[in-house]
């Protein structure tokens, strides 16, 4: 039986380091070639630089205007995250304490908005976006929070479900007020769920291409816009582009090792309650 256990776990194992190199190859493909000639890079892909090149980060950081780049990114990700989160915790709230017809129609076309396609209201909304002027970062911004609510505020009723509404009724004989029993009851309890939906959310909207590709001007171009200039009708400039890419996610792994500990305490609560 000890056997058997020990040798489920070799597979397992296994298994687990193999998931992990597959898991990890685009990463060391991107990195290796970021550092080649273009010459190098279609010779062998998969071979290390025989002389890494240190000047494509250098062209790429220059051609990218990283710092400004990285800012319309910034901003753009953290109104939008901080609107979703606040804005859908708090209709959740609303819709899950109110039992009504009424609510529960509004719920419906939250969740039903989920199942419309966003090419199918992509020339519309940007012909009206237009009409109003609005086709700039905060006009994009206001978009994301229409189109991050509906995934967003499910996923908060959801949790809501699972809080009781004794917790209301305790904090309404303390004098507390439906803003405060919010605020210093209820938001707090939704912290591991608001971190799934942080994360689901700064996935797309760093990420996305399409929708600021319609939105954006020139000098509010987002990185995944902005990368697009490597690549044109005639010249693709991959190690360049592979560069930059190089570059652009860098910041994402800082934050992500600075939030780690915020992070899995929150998955963690979230599986305990």
């Amino acid at each position: 039986m000890k056997k058997k256990k020990t040798t489920g776990r070799i597979v397992l194992e296994i298994v687990g380091v193999l998931l992990a190199l597959l898991w990890l190859s685009p990463f060391y493909i991107m990195l290796v070639n970021a550092f080649k000639t273009k010459r190098e890079m279609f010779e062998n892909t998969l071979a290390p630089p025989q002389e890494p090149i240190f000047g494509n980060f250098v062209q790429a950081f220059q051609e990218l205007d990283f710092l400004r780049t990285f800012f319309n990114s910034f901003l753009i990700t953290s109104l939008s995250i901080v609107c979703i989160v606040f804005f859908s915790a708090m209709a959740a709230y609303a819709l899950s304490r109110n039992k009504s017809k009424v609510s529960g129609l509004i719920f419906f076309l939250f969740v039903a908005s989920m199942l419309i396609p966003f090419q199918s209201v992509m020339i519309p909304l940007v012909k009206i976006f237009s009409e109003l002027q609005s086709l700039n970062k905060w006009g994009l911004i206001f978009m994301y929070i229409g189109f991050g609510s509906g995934l967003s505020l499910f996923l908060y009723h959801g949790a809501l479900k699972n809080i009781p509404l004794s917790l209301d009724e305790a904090a309404k004989i303390d004098g507390a007020t439906k803003w405060q029993t919010f605020w210093h009851v209820i938001f707090p309890l939704l912290r591991p769920i608001g971190v799934t939906v942080a994360i689901l959310n700064v996935i797309w909207i760093w990420n996305d291409f399409l929708l600021p590709s319609l939105v954006l001007g020139q000098g509010d171009e987002t990185i995944p816009l902005k990368l697009f200039l490597f690549f044109g009708q005639y010249t693709k400039q991959w190690t360049l582009a592979l560069a930059g890419l190089t570059i652009s996610i860098i910041p994402v792994i800082i934050g992500y090792f600075i939030a780690q500990k915020h992070i899995i305490k929150g998955v963690s609560d979230g599986a305990v309650k």
